[in-house]
């Protein structure tokens, strides 16, 4: 093989070479089985000592035994204990807690309403008008 021949071939492994290097995943397949054995682990804890609702609304990732916590929570008891059960966990490494505590937004409740203005209403033609109540719609919490 001559030089000119020679070029490309070595552009060609090399090139080779690099793309399969970026394709190798960032974790063995045993860390990945240990990871989702994990994640099991937490999310099956969750579901019997938080409640069966935590499993939809908080999100359990984990990547080499770090876990990450993220999703809404009703109390900051709740957000804690969620914590706790995925640090006693056996394999996590740590915990990055990125659960929100969100407060329930309950409208208060409002008093019926009716047509009728508060004050005095003029008239055009002078006589008095005539009011016809009718309930207007309440937010039910």
């Amino acid at each position: 093989m001559n030089r000119r021949e020679r070029v490309p071939m070595v552009v060609l492994v090399l090139t080779f070479v690099l793309a399969s290097a970026a394709c190798r995943p960032a974790q063995t397949v045993e860390r990945q089985a240990n990871d989702a054995a994990i994640e099991a682990r937490i999310k099956s804890k969750l579901a019997t000592e938080v409640g069966a609702a935590t499993i939809t609304s908080v999100e359990v990732n984990v990547t080499n035994g770090v876990v990450t916590l993220a999703g809404p929570v009703k109390t900051q008891e709740e957000r804690q204990r969620i914590e706790a059960i995925a640090r006693g966990s056996e394999g996590v490494t740590s915990v990055t807690n990125n659960i929100q505590v969100s407060a329930a937004d309950v409208p208060a409740p409002q008093p019926p309403s009716t047509s009728a203005p508060s004050g005095p209403v003029p008239t055009v033609s002078g006589e008095s008008p005539v009011y016809i109540p009718f309930p207007t719609p309440t937010p039910v919490p």
